[in-house]
């Protein structure tokens, strides 16, 4: 298993990140809540993993903290969930929304994610309730809300749109849908991150 990694950041193509670690490169897929606090290309980072075994593929997923590798995990032990959707999940919101969201029941706001339907939405809410109660206080303090962080803007891609659309895909939103709101909230100015950062957020 491997649970955690630290090495130099080779590319940020969200949602995925190439970290070298002793020569070897790992691919690894983040939510976009933990991809937007990643530091630049070039930069050492620490990323808490989890290790995906399938017949066809070996899947890395990663996470800033250890509380949101282990959200992730409880998510995924709901009937119906998988990695996939754990991390599109995560990506349209943070782990305290969710958490959040889970406590008041609010399945208007989950379904509003790719691939939450009304009937996995109201699965998340009674599986994960309970579970959830024990994320006060101690462990539960890991969730503690961070102030949003204007991300800084560096050189702009020619591409942002396009990296934009292909991160928002990945995450299971339909090209229509995210092709139109990326449309509407695309300026010259705004790096990739930033705009899927608006486009999620926009969505929900």
């Amino acid at each position: 298993m491997i649970g955690r990694l630290r090495g130099l950041l080779l590319e940020k193509q969200p949602p995925e990140v190439l970290l070298e670690v002793n020569g070897v490169g790992y691919e690894i897929q983040m939510p976009m809540s933990c991809f937007y606090e990643l530091p630049e290309v070039d930069q050492e980072a620490v990323v808490y993993t989890h290790f995906v075994v399938r017949e066809d593929a070996q899947l890395l997923y990663g996470f800033n903290t250890k509380a949101e590798r282990a959200l992730f995990r409880e998510v995924i032990k709901a009937n119906g969930v998988g990695p996939k959707l754990g991390l599109a999940i995560l990506s349209g919101m943070t782990a305290n929304q969710f958490v959040d969201c889970v406590r008041r029941e609010d399945i208007s706001m989950l379904i509003k994610l790719p691939g939450v339907g009304k009937k996995t939405a109201e699965r998340l809410v009674v599986e994960m309730k309970d579970r959830l109660k024990s994320w006060t206080g101690g462990e539960g303090d890991l969730f503690e809300v961070k102030p949003e962080q204007d991300i800084v803007q560096s050189s702009v891609s020619a591409n942002a749109e396009e990296e934009a659309l292909s991160a928002l895909l990945a995450l299971g939103y339909k090209p229509q849908q995210a092709s139109k709101v990326i449309a509407q909230i695309a300026q010259p100015d705004m790096t990739s991150e930033a705009l899927i950062k608006e486009a999620l957020r926009a969505m929900i």
